[in-house]
């Protein structure tokens, strides 16, 4: 047996071979190489929920080149720390870490493996054996002598442990399936609730959530195609998809947060949301509509909840051919790098995507679904020597996700007029180089944030009602009637419109030469309630409609389409209350 292995059935060492002394809390000791690797740990935190007997420590196994942010990471989870040169002179009751790299031996106490990844279905050029997947080689998993690194080897499928046994026996002798905490978490908040409301704190409304999933090294999504999230926000309709990154938390640390926002911000400033690293990430896949992945292994939670994937992996050296990563992106339909097609390959992979078809394909990764916890609970108060608490153990509930980025100020506006009168209205940031295929039909710019440039430049001026009056008495409250008219003034030239969206459903506009009118916006009917537009977008179809009519008087009603939501809009002459709305 190792040194620190338990000796006795009641889980307490005696000092000297590494037994606790009776009266000393037992102490459990996470050992993090990298921000993933704690994470990992810290999904693992419900075993121990409720159990007031143990002590828990965190400390950084050093020589990670991902290491510089984890100490950070610990300390926002609110772990406590132990230097790694105290963490290396006691024993712990148990000692778990996320991956086997690093001088875990130098650790005293049972030490348990837990996968830093799902899948083993990557190769890392230039790390132990050629070829074999990182997480299932030996060279890592046993000592320099050959002797076993971990009196428990953790694993999420049977068949991970029979990769295993082909290359070492006695690693795999001392193997056991308990599941993926975090595979727990995504299945727990995989209900119709819990995913309205991650979409609620996302604000996508009836957008489509398309998810970006990008590991790390000189193979991901992030490194190969760096540009592909402005590419997709240039061409997907704003008004019809929602656009998310997920950034591995290696890639975050090679790049740093400074450098990464500014590398991002075209896209950022596009509406890109780019979640935490830590359980942010799950709420945003949980809540996506379609995912597209290279061959890092965040993929596979999605699949495992059946949402549509495109793969986006170029090919190269790291996936290894017929791991459960490769098998899934040779199965899923694949974005191609021309940024034209990218809106056919989407919206044709969710319509073709069928319930049922993504989640077979993770049958090979996990197992004990629903029961992961338990199950890795079972096995580590055994090498405790103590009873598990009472309670039931349950996966924490992930999180909210934090609000997106501030709409863009500015947008390209492409129109098309039906057949049956309907004004189909196409918004695209304006930052962003249009397809020349569309040409754009006017630009419109929210006043209070768009620059000069922008508001020199639109057709449409608007801006969103404050609210309330203000409460100070020498505040000037400008009405939407005189707010219209000094816009106009302020912009001269062309057949500008001035507008203000009081409401979802209320807008109030002037173009140049004519008055004030109201327009009332119908939301969309459907089977699960009402749809609301944007009433910015919707702004476009009422200036296209007053463009048209010319010096004649304006239509009493027109039909806006945003997508496949047809929105009915009235137009009157603005009453007199209505003019004097403040704005």
């Amino acid at each position: 047996m190792r040194d620190g292995r338990r000796a006795t059935g009641d889980g307490r060492r005696a000092t000297g071979d590494g037994r606790r002394a009776t009266g000393e809390p037992p102490a459990v000791l996470f050992a993090a190489r990298s921000q993933n690797a704690l994470h990992r740990l810290l999904d693992t935190l419900p075993v121990f929920a409720g159990d007031d007997r143990l002590r828990r420590w965190f400390t950084l196994v050093p020589g990670s080149d991902f290491s510089l942010d984890a100490l950070d990471a610990i300390e926002r989870a609110g772990g406590r720390t132990i230097p790694w040169s105290q963490a290396t002179a006691r024993t712990f009751a148990l000692v778990l870490a996320a991956g086997p790299k690093g001088d875990l031996h130098a650790l005293r106490g049972p030490q348990v493996l837990l996968p830093h990844g799902a899948g083993f279905s990557k190769s890392i050029p230039g790390e132990g054996t050629d070829d074999s997947a990182s997480g299932l080689d030996p060279a890592h998993l046993l000592l320099p002598d050959g002797t076993l690194l971990a009196d428990l080897y953790a694993f999420a499928h049977p068949g991970q442990i029979s990769r295993l046994a082909a290359l070492s026996p006695a690693v795999a002798a001392r193997a056991k399936v308990v599941g993926d905490p975090l595979l727990e978490r995504f299945l727990d908040a995989d209900s119709t609730d819990r995913r309205h409301r991650y979409r609620a704190a996302l604000r996508t409304g009836s957008r489509r959530l398309i998810v970006l999933l990008s590991t790390w090294g000189p193979e991901s999504l992030l490194r190969r195609r760096p540009s592909l999230p402005a590419e997709l926000a240039a061409v997907l309709p704003y008004d019809e998809y929602q656009l998310a990154l997920v950034v591995h938390p290696n890639e975050r640390v090679r790049l740093g947060g400074q450098d990464l926002e500014e590398h991002l911000e075209p896209a950022r400033r596009a509406g890109l949301i780019l979640p935490a690293a830590y359980e942010e990430w799950a709420s945003v896949a949980v809540a996506a509509d379609l995912l597209v992945s290279d061959h890092g292994s965040a993929a596979l939670y999605a699949a495992a909840l059946d949402r549509p994937l495109l793969g986006a992996y170029d090919g190269g050296d790291e996936l290894l051919p017929g791991s459960p990563m490769a098998t899934l992106l040779a199965r899923v339909p694949r974005l191609g790098t021309d940024p034209a097609a990218a809106p056919r390959a989407v919206a044709e992979a969710l319509r073709g995507h069928r319930p049922g078809s993504v989640r077979p394909l993770t049958d090979t990764v996990f197992a004990q679904h629903g029961h992961g916890l338990e199950r890795l609970r079972e096995e580590l108060y055994a090498l405790l020597g103590l009873e598990p608490p009472a309670l039931p153990v349950r996966p924490r509930p992930l999180p909210d996700p934090s609000p997106p980025p501030t709409p863009p100020s500015a947008f390209a506006v492409r129109v098309r007029h039906e057949a049956d009168g309907v004004i189909h209205v196409t918004r695209y940031p304006a930052h962003l180089v249009p397809s020349p295929q569309q040409p754009v039909h006017h630009l419109t710019a929210e006043t209070d944030r768009a620059g000069t440039r922008d508001t020199q430049g639109a057709a449409l001026l608007y801006r969103r009602a404050d609210g309330p009056i203000p409460a100070h008495g020498d505040a000037i409250v400008r009405t939407a009637d005189a707010w219209t008219r000094r816009t106009l003034e302020e912009h001269p030239g062309g057949r500008r419109t001035a507008a203000v969206a009081v409401s979802a459903t209320h807008c109030l506009l002037r173009i140049r030469t004519g008055p004030l009118l109201s327009a009332r916006i119908e939301p969309c009917p459907v089977p699960e309630g009402l749809v609301y537009a944007d009433p910015a977008a919707v702004l476009s179809a009422v200036y296209t409609a007053l463009l048209a009519a010319g010096d004649g008087p304006p239509p009493d009603s027109l039909t806006c389409a945003i997508g496949d939501r047809r929105f009915a809009v009235r137009l009157s002459p603005a009453s007199s209350d209505e003019a004097a709305l403040p704005v």
